[in-house]
């Protein structure tokens, strides 16, 4: 099988191996790897910029989608066929994460970029029929962050405001989960030619910042205040760092 690899320098870290089609252990399972899909986060372990240093070697993305071809002799929750996708953080089954909770496929372990992935049957979740490979293949990084920053804190009830920024994954799902639920989403974009897009997945309001740097003011005039804020960009170093 081929996979891809972590182990180059420069750039070119990605090597292109081939190698022979793996066997499960007794907990793991073997996924014939169908899409898999690039979060910023990869590019950052790419280029060496991500806070959580990649293990050399490893086979990188955390997001991809298969389907079952072989599972190990004690594997109970899977079988032979199922489609699944993996776990972004897959020792992290429940409670508050602490620092040996923090493996991530496609840095610290193995990933999705690979013919035949293998994945302890704890790493996977079945994936919906209705979902096809490459829409399955988005949810682990994006689609889950996204799910949890509108739900996380309590589900938004029906006409309240979400307000998501920019037009990344994380936004574009958070936009959407945030429809389904019936609320009103409200988007800011950098990009104005982006903003045909936001509406058509069902934002009520895009206003672009490029022609409105005080958007701040414009969102709470014509929505009359924001009940939940989606910021992707996270907390900022202060400017004396």
């Amino acid at each position: 099988m081929r996979s891809y690899r972590l182990e180059g320098s420069g750039t070119e870290p990605l090597m292109l191996r081939d190698t022979a089609q793996p066997e499960p252990r007794p907990h793991e399972i073997v996924v014939r790897v169908r899409a898999t899909s690039l979060n910023r986060r990869d590019t950052m372990i790419l280029n060496g910029t991500y806070p959580l240093p990649p293990r050399q070697g490893v086979v990188p993305l955390s997001d991809g989608a298969g389907d079952i071809v072989a599972i190990g002799d004690t594997v109970t929750r899977f079988a032979v066929g199922d489609r699944v996708t993996g776990s972004y953080f897959p020792r992290w089954i429940d409670g508050r994460i602490h620092a040996g909770l923090v493996d991530q496929l496609g840095c610290t372990l193995d990933g999705m970029l690979t013919e035949y992935a293998v994945l302890d049957e704890q790493w996977a979740v079945r994936l919906p029929d209705h979902l096809d490979w490459h829409e399955a293949a988005t949810l682990t990084c994006a689609g889950l962050t996204g799910w949890n920053a509108v739900t996380g804190a309590g589900i938004p009830k029906p006409g309240q405001w979400v307000l998501v920024v920019g037009s990344g994954g994380v936004s574009l799902f958070a936009l959407q989960f945030a429809k389904l639920l019936g609320c009103h989403v409200a988007a800011v974009t950098s990009r104005g030619e982006k903003a045909d897009r936001l509406r058509a997945l069902g934002a009520d309001l895009v206003i672009s910042t490029s022609d409105m740097p005080q958007w701040g003011a414009a969102v709470r005039d014509q929505t009359g205040g924001i009940d939940l804020v989606i910021e992707t960009g996270g907390r900022r170093p202060s400017p004396s760092r």
